[in-house]
């Protein structure tokens, strides 16, 4: 009788206790957090010290204001006054005529520099323009100059006895009053074209070159000339660009400050709380009355925040209604 022998099977090494790989998920998780901690902390600090501070300290300052008893002789005290402030800045005459002329300023200006920018980048991108190099840096060169700078070159073409524009205008008989009732705030709009029309023409066409070629090819096969490739192929592409253009230039244009400020020495259509951040300024430093302008400036957040909010839904939806078709 022949007895067969099976060849012993080695022993398999005993699976990992279920604690010890809860705990090595547990320190892959620690040490993912840590990373991610490290690589967000400047973003957080510097979040911290140039946004929740400020705006801390200016909603602290809208509730608290500076209080003199006894018919204004007696010692300075800060008060608690609530919501006095509020009140005052929005029932100020001065201060919703600012935000009124912003508005209308936000109405001229984005559709100017949004439409302009993109014709700009698409002409740029399409092969039309020759040295395409060299007009980049054209049309960049003015982001380049300082704003204070910019406005200072313009209040100078726009003062009348010293502007050879003006004295051109004046050889044919025409007479142009760049800072007259009607035409102060597209003067001003031009200052701020002429400033930052390059650099969101930058964006655009870095935007327009991340288009694959293909799609560009195919529209060409398929018959579409050089401006329906344009409007209805690029354009849509790069709509992500064109909303957050649109959304940075109409918070730049809530804080308008610089223009009207310098031009407001040359003319008297400007006055001294011509915008909402002019009378911030106003507030704080020619009636010393910070209080008044933590509120004002609050206000004047609470409405870029509604506004950048209102505009990134209202995108949004336009996606997601037109994913769905």
């Amino acid at each position: 009788m022949t007895v067969t022998t099976r060849p012993a099977v080695p022993a398999l090494a005993p699976p990992a206790t279920a604690p010890a790989a809860h705990r090595a998920r547990r320190a892959a998780r620690r040490r993912r957090l840590t990373a991610c901690g490290v690589l967000m902390a400047p973003f957080f600090v510097l979040l911290l010290t140039v946004f929740l501070i400020p705006v801390g300290t200016a909603v602290y300052l809208s509730f608290y204001s500076d209080d003199q008893p006894g018919l204004g002789f007696g010692p300075e005290r800060t008060v608690f006054v609530g919501l006095r402030s509020y009140a005052a800045v929005l029932t100020d005459p001065t201060f919703l005529g600012g935000l009124g002329t912003v508005a209308l300023y936000c109405l001229i200006y984005i559709p100017l520099m949004v439409a302009g920018a993109l014709a700009l980048a698409l002409l740029l991108d399409s092969g039309a323009a020759r040295l395409r190099a060299f007009a980049q840096l054209g049309l960049f060169l003015p982001h380049a100059v300082p704003g204070i700078i910019a406005a200072l070159i313009w209040l100078y073409l726009y003062t009348p006895g010293i502007s050879p524009v003006i004295d051109l205008f004046a050889r044919a008989d025409i007479t142009v009053d760049f800072l007259g009732v009607h035409t102060v705030l597209p003067s001003i709009v031009n200052i701020a074209l002429w400033s930052n029309l390059g650099y969101n023409m930058v964006v655009f066409y870095a935007a327009l070159q991340a288009v694959p070629r293909e799609v560009i090819e195919a529209s060409v096969v398929d018959g579409a000339g050089p401006v329906r490739t344009a409007l209805q192929v690029k354009t849509p592409l790069v709509r992500a660009s064109i909303v957050m253009v649109a959304i940075f230039t109409l918070i730049w244009a809530l804080q308008l400050f610089t223009e009207p400020m310098l031009l407001s020495q040359s003319s008297p259509m400007i006055s001294s709380r011509f915008s909402p951040s002019m009378y911030i300024y106003d507030a704080a430093f020619n009636r010393t009355n910070y209080s008044l302008a933590a509120a004002a400036s609050v206000v004047l957040l609470a409405c870029t925040v509604a506004l950048s909010y209102g505009v990134t839904r209202f995108t949004g939806r336009a996606d997601a209604a037109e994913e769905a078709r």
